[in-house]
């Protein structure tokens, strides 16, 4: 069974940065095409970047120029490096497939920005 398992997250000022990291366990090739999602407080689970092999990224316009998405093979981690934080990228991050079928969605990592 696929496992993700997801961390780094934490309380932010306005601006300051944090790297999640994601860890892919059991029978799945991390060359798959994989995401990072979000969700912020009574909305919907968002996708804000992508990976595949290539590596191939895509990044969410509201994240453009300051989320970037890498990969580290040798250790099924899947990583999102994120700067100029802002007040609205407060919520709980996943990774997963970004299309289906999803893998089973892990315990996610909070990410809260406030000064």
């Amino acid at each position: 069974q696929v496992q993700l398992v997801e961390s780094g997250g934490g309380l932010v000022r306005p601006g300051g940065s944090l790297r999640l990291s994601c860890t892919v366990s059991g029978s799945f090739s991390i060359s798959e095409p994989l995401g990072w999602f979000r969700q912020a407080p009574g909305k919907q689970r968002e996708l804000v970047a992508t990976i595949s092999s290539g590596p191939v990224t895509g990044i969410a316009r509201s994240v453009e120029g300051r989320f970037t998405i890498s990969i580290d093979n040798a250790k099924n981690t899947v990583f999102l490096e994120m700067n100029d934080l802002k007040p609205e990228d407060t919520g709980v991050y996943y990774c997963n497939r970004p299309t289906y079928p999803r893998i089973n969605w892990g315990p996610g990592t909070q990410v809260t920005v406030s000064s």
